[in-house]
């Protein structure tokens, strides 16, 4: 990939800026998708953007996860799609089918820029995640393969946002089919209930058996055995593993679960930190020189169930950027050693966190593997 073809961005603040810029200048289409749209003062700046882009002739299409942006009043888009505009929800809720969400954080422009990361559309995420909002990074990308390859799953999405299709999927013979987007070439890593095989979580794990510097910031940390055997083996053949996980979380569950795990990983030389600012969102990925930044969480959900999309580049100069911001949080985070963890494992901090591991790595996907069933 070129040099200018990716920016590194470090925060919300940085990533919001950009984006508005990039649709005002917009010409011919937008696409933009989101988990969550705030109906809050950074969502009305963005929907009243994409009103104008619409009015004055721009293609704009909007896709929203119906879990995550429900508390949207059912005339929040009249404006944009009077203008114009196209917006669809991804599987609005129902009780049958609740667990099946689009994770993914995406705005394409013209088919010649995009801005992908971690954060949503709301005001939370609108700061530079130290003295005001969550923290979180993202990347703008020029990549002509990357594009190709984001702007065909924003369509195949956006066409396929009702997924209830289940008398269709029982009639017809053979598995569930896979849509182009999975198989195209280029630095996007998808994850999916339709995909057979996990494309972020098989080309993390590839990744790691090289590795020798592992950096990971991750706002839901609760891998599964396979990654931690991973991150612990990098450690013990003398590399270095560096996690900084959510000090103050807006999940406390995922929270309980991840402290549940530290034991292991700190026992075996990994060293781990709890971001203190602000509400850590972040997903990044620093293993040497390669770098993963997207909308993924090193959680059941995220690997297994959740619409996800997530940037892998082999970049010396992006990872040395990331790794500075990395480096910078380090220094505002409260270290964990292995004694204070141990004194802090009662009897009842150990019962929260196993009962919330069982929560989130076997009900929550069986659940999902259920209603993955209908899936068309």
């Amino acid at each position: 990939m070129a040099p200018d073809a990716v920016k590194w961005l470090a925060n919300g603040a940085v990533a919001y800026r950009r984006m508005l810029e990039l649709i005002e200048a917009a010409r011919t289409s937008i696409r933009c998708e989101t988990y969550i749209w705030g109906d809050d003062v950074v969502g009305a700046r963005f929907l009243a953007a994409l009103t104008r882009a619409a009015a004055r002739g721009v293609g704009v299409r909007v896709l929203v996860d119906g879990a995550g942006s429900s508390a949207l009043r059912a005339d929040y888009w009249h404006d944009l799609e009077a203008a114009g505009g196209g917006v669809r929800v991804f599987n609005p809720l129902t009780f049958r089918h609740f667990s099946l969400r689009n994770h993914r954080k995406l705005l394409l422009v013209d088919d010649a820029v995009s801005i992908t990361g971690g954060f949503n559309i709301a005001a939370d995420y609108d700061g530079d995640g130290i003295s005001a909002g969550w923290r979180d990074f993202g990347l703008e990308l020029s990549d002509p393969a990357a594009l190709r390859q984001l702007a065909s799953s924003f369509d195949s999405l956006f066409a396929d946002h009702l997924i209830r299709n289940w008398l269709m999927r029982r009639l017809r013979k053979g598995p569930p089919r896979r849509p182009l987007f999975y198989q195209q070439p280029g630095p996007i890593l998808f994850s999916g209930p339709r995909l057979t095989r996990n494309q972020f979580s098989r080309e993390l794990l590839a990744t790691l058996r090289e590795a020798q510097h592992v950096r990971i910031a991750s706002a839901y940390f609760v891998p599964g055995l396979r990654l931690r055997r991973a991150l612990r083996a990098v450690a013990r053949r003398g590399g270095t593993v560096e996690l900084l996980l959510a000090g103050k979380t807006d999940v406390p569950l995922a929270q309980h679960a991840a402290r549940s795990l530290y034991g292991s990983l700190l026992k075996d030389g990994v060293r781990i930190w709890e971001y203190q600012p602000q509400i850590l969102h972040a997903k990044l990925a620093l293993l040497d020189d390669s770098v993963f930044v997207g909308s993924a969480n090193l959680d059941a959900r995220s690997l297994a169930i959740n619409y996800e999309l997530t940037v892998h580049l082999q970049d010396a100069r992006l990872a040395a950027e990331a790794g500075a911001t990395f480096a910078a949080d380090l220094l505002q985070s409260k270290a964990i050693t292995y004694d204070a963890w141990g004194k802090s494992r009662t009897w009842f901090a150990r019962l929260r966190g196993a009962w919330a591991r069982f929560l989130i790595t076997q009900v929550d996907p069986w659940l999902a593997r259920r209603q993955m069933r209908d899936i068309p």
